[in-house]
């Protein structure tokens, strides 16, 4: 059985519950109100990322809600007990960037991540508070971004993939000038109960199209394709078993309380009957190091282990992905013990076969 490493390579912190923006797929439970972390959270975080930066490149990623929403005060208090040895990196809706905002970036050499869905006309459900379109507040600050020659990735959120969506996407983002891109089909989490099923055929299509359209101008570093194709080259290499990590990276997210989740993002302040809060400890009280060394009596976290071992023994895909998400095993099917879920035939499955398909439909003409 796989296991959960006790050093991970990145640890995710969320500086406040705010987004400015009110996204119909958002899953965040409380993106209205401003529940902001203390600095004491991120200093006892920043003790134990110390060890961890010693054995390699290491990130503190800033998301969710609007990391930007806890102003540049406050988020310099809580990014300086790190010090150097980290990457720091921010995903944000872009709406607030402005002059100020990337000279911060630029001072605190901080990676950013822009969440753009396309061109206006499929940013519909990228709103206001108000309930107004937010592109041009993103595009304002991405203009910002390139005034400052401050590199950016991009990532999209899809909701209809099929024919015709993905050339067009990408045609959009080798303009807006991102340099590496995220495709996320729309996924049945969090607060988002909307059902993400799809045809097939479509999804599949979507990413063979992707792939194609990518190959013609390969300028962006394209997230899934990519790692779709260091795959599908290591199965010819006969290597692919050594692509999957031996033990699966904790992923710890903290929250703005000091509490920790483990391996998904998604289920930070969410409650269940059966499993409580999904917490792992809370790093005011428990060095991060501790709870990870101890992430296994987390009872949720032992029954999704026993769940990716059915999918190592039913699923033909394992070695691609290395089992369905926890996050989606329980908000689409209420436990973590299951195996196949809509996120995997959108995301993985349809993923790997929309590049077979591009690689039959474009196999070199024999001479």
């Amino acid at each position: 059985m796989r296991g959960i490493t006790t050093v991970p390579t990145y640890v995710v912190m969320q500086p406040t519950t705010l987004c400015n923006l009110d996204c119909s797929y958002c899953y965040l439970p409380f993106r209205a109100a401003d529940k902001r972390m203390p600095v004491e959270v991120a200093a006892a975080v920043a003790a134990s990322v110390r060890e961890f930066a010693q054995a390699g490149r290491f990130s503190v990623v800033w998301h969710g809600g609007e990391p930007l929403a806890a102003g540049r005060d406050h988020l310099a208090a809580l990014l300086a007990p790190f010090g150097a040895g980290v990457e720091h990196h921010v995903q944000t809706n872009a709406t607030l960037i402005d002059d100020a905002w990337c000279r911060f970036f630029s001072e605190h050499r901080m990676r950013v991540s822009v969440s753009v869905d396309g061109p206006a006309a499929r940013n519909g459900e990228r709103v206001t508070r108000g309930g107004k379109p937010a592109y041009d507040r993103i595009m304002r600050g991405v203009e910002a971004l390139h005034r400052h020659e401050i590199p950016f990735s991009a990532l999209c959120v899809v909701g209809d993939p099929r024919p015709g969506v993905a050339a067009e996407l990408y045609a959009y983002f080798l303009s807006l000038g991102c340099e590496v891109l995220g495709i996320n089909v729309e996924e049945r989490e969090g607060v988002n109960t909307r059902l993400n099923r799809h045809d097939p055929a479509d999804v599949t299509a979507f990413w063979a199209e992707l792939v194609t359209a990518w190959r013609r101008d390969p300028r962006i570093h394209l997230r899934e394709v990519e790692w779709s194709l260091r795959y599908a080259a290591a199965v010819l290499d006969g290597v692919a078993d050594d692509l999957l990590p031996r033990r699966l990276d904790p992923i710890p997210t903290v929250a703005h309380d000091g509490s920790v989740v483990l391996l998904s993002p998604e289920l930070a302040g969410f409650h269940d009957l059966r499993y409580g809060d999904f917490s792992s400890g809370n790093v005011l009280r428990t060095p991060l190091g501790e709870i990870l060394g101890r992430a296994t009596e987390t009872p949720w976290i032992a029954e999704f282990l026993r769940g990716v071992e059915k999918c190592r023994a039913a699923c033909p895909y394992f070695g691609f992905c290395g089992g369905a998400h926890a996050a989606n095993r329980y908000f689409e099917r209420g436990r973590f013990d299951v195996t196949e879920t809509d996120h995997c035939r959108n995301s993985k499955i349809r993923l790997l076969e929309g590049v077979l398909d591009h690689a039959r439909d474009h196999q070199p003409t024999a001479v």
